[in-house]
C-alpha cells in the first residue's frame, strides 16, 4: 500500500468525514497526503469543515490505514477506492458515492450484467415462487443477482442464484464480520465463498436505522434494473426502487392481488409508471448481451429491419463532436446505455443528451429499455 492510498483510507475513516467533506478536502489540498500537511487554520476555512472535523484530521495519520487494512484482510476481504479498476463505475456515477467499499469474494462479478431483486421479508408463497423463477433464469443466463442479504425474498434471491451456479452480490447494511440477521449465517458463508459481499461500512460495524437506506441505494446502483417483488407500504424495497429511479435506472414491479398487504407497494409502482414484470422477456429486453432462456426469446425481426451489414447514410458534415463520435460507434445492433457509457467512458446523463439530439436529427433510434441503434 503506497503512502497516498494509505492517506486516503485514513481520511475516509476519519469520524465525521463523509463523501462531500472528503471531496472538498481533496480538491483544496490536491492529494491525500497534502490534506495531512494542511494547517489547522486552513482546514477551518473550507466549506463544511468545523473545528471538530479539522481536529479529527489532525488527530489521525496515514498509519491508521494499516490497521483497518489488516482487519479487512483478516476477514478475507479487501478495500476498493473509487480510483481502483474494480470499483464499480455505475456506483461512481451516483450522488454521494461511497468513499470506500469493503469487499469479500469474487470481484469479477462487479463487471457482469446485474439485476437487483428486492422484496418483502414476510412474503407469500406467490412472491417466493416469482423470486425463484426470475432469479434462476437470470443467473442461469450468466447474469448476477444483487440483493440485500435480508431474510425473506432477499435470501431466496441469493440462494437461488447460487443453486443455479450463477453469480450473486450481497450488499450489507453493516460491516464485514457482522452477520445480520443471525439466521443468515449459512447464506453469509455461501455468498462469501461463491459470490461477493459488498459494504461501505467498516469491518465490525453493527447495523442501525440509517444503514439500510444507504445499503439500498448501493443495491440499485450496482444493477441495470431493479425488480420489486411484493413490497408493503413504506418497505425497504420501495426505498430501493426510489433510489433506482433517482439514479436513472429501470424499475420493474411484479403485480399482485390488490387485497394483499405485501403487494401494495409493487402495485402502486405500476400505477405510477413502473413497468409490470409479467414474463421473462420484460426483464431480458434490458439485457440483450445475455443468453436468454427460451421463455424470454424475442420474436425475430421483420425482414425490412436494418441489417448489421447494411450501410448507413453519411453523417451530416455539420454534425459536431461529441455527437459525431457517438453516432460513429452505433450500428444496427441494439446497445444499452450502460454498455455505451462503459465503451465511451462518458457519464450517462451526458450520453442521453447526445443521443436525444441524434434521435431528433433522425440519426439514432431509441427502443424500450434504454436501447439505442443507428437509424
Amino acid at each position: 500500500m503506497d503512502d497516498q492510498r494509505a492517506a486516503y483510507i485514513a481520511l475516509a475513516m476519519t469520524p465525521g468525514m463523509g463523501p462531500a467533506r472528503l471531496r472538498t478536502l481533496l480538491e483544496a489540498c490536491e492529494t491525500p497526503l497534502g490534506a495531512y500537511s494542511a494547517p489547522f487554520a486552513f482546514l477551518r476555512t473550507l466549506p463544511l469543515f468545523s473545528s471538530a472535523i479539522a481536529t479529527a484530521i489532525k488527530a489521525s495519520s496515514p498509519a491508521a490505514a494499516h490497521e483497518i487494512v489488516e482487519r479487512v484482510e483478516h476477514l478475507g476481504g479487501q478495500i476498493l477506492l473509487p480510483t481502483d479498476p474494480d470499483y464499480p463505475p455505475t456506483v461512481v456515477e451516483i450522488p454521494d458515492p461511497p468513499m470506500l467499499l469493503f469487499a469479500a469474494g469474487d470481484l469479477s462479478l462487479l463487471r457482469r450484467p446485474a439485476v437487483a431483486i428486492v422484496g418483502s421479508r414476510d412474503h407469500s408463497p406467490y412472491g417466493a415462487d416469482v423470486c425463484r423463477r426470475f432469479a434462476k433464469e437470470f443467473a442461469g443466463a450468466g447474469g448476477v443477482i444483487v440483493s440485500g442479504m435480508a431474510r425473506g425474498l432477499d435470501a431466496i434471491a441469493h440462494s437461488t442464484a447460487l443453486e443455479a451456479s450463477g453469480g450473486t452480490i450481497g450488499v450489507l447494511g453493516n460491516g464485514l464480520g457482522v452477520i445480520y440477521p443471525a439466521a443468515n449465517r449459512a447464506l453469509y458463508e455461501r455468498v462469501t465463498a461463491s459470490g461477493l459481499l459488498l459494504t461501505e461500512f467498516p469491518p465490525g460495524e453493527r447495523p442501525n436505522a440509517g444503514s439500510f437506506p444507504r445499503r439500498n441505494r448501493l443495491i440499485s446502483a450496482l444493477a441495470r434494473v431493479t425488480i420489486v417483488i411484493e413490497a408493503a407500504e413504506g418497505s425497504g424495497a420501495l426505498i430501493t426502487a426510489e433510489a433506482a429511479l433517482n439514479q436513472g435506472r429501470e424499475v420493474l414491479a411484479v403485480p399482485g392481488p390488490i387485497t394483499s398487504r405485501t403487494s401494495v407497494g409493487a402495485n402502486r409502482l405500476i400505477r405510477d409508471g413502473a413497468t409490470p414484470l409479467l414474463e421473462s422477456i420484460d426483464l431480458f429486453t434490458h439485457y440483450p448481451e445475455l443468453a436468454q432462456p427460451a421463455s424470454a426469446a424475442i420474436p425475430a425481426a421483420s425482414t425490412d429491419a436494418p441489417s448489421s451489414q447494411q450501410p448507413f447514410r453519411p453523417l451530416p458534415e455539420t454534425l459536431q463532436e461529441p455527437d459525431r463520435a457517438i453516432a460513429t460507434l452505433l450500428d444496427a445492433e441494439l446497445i444499452h446505455i450502460d454498455r455505451l457509457a462503459t465503451r465511451t467512458n462518458r457519464p450517462i446523463p451526458e450520453l442521453l443528451a447526445t443521443l436525444c439530439r441524434l434521435e431528433i436529427a433522425g440519426i439514432v433510434e431509441q427502443h424500450p429499455g434504454r436501447l439505442f441503434r443507428r437509424s
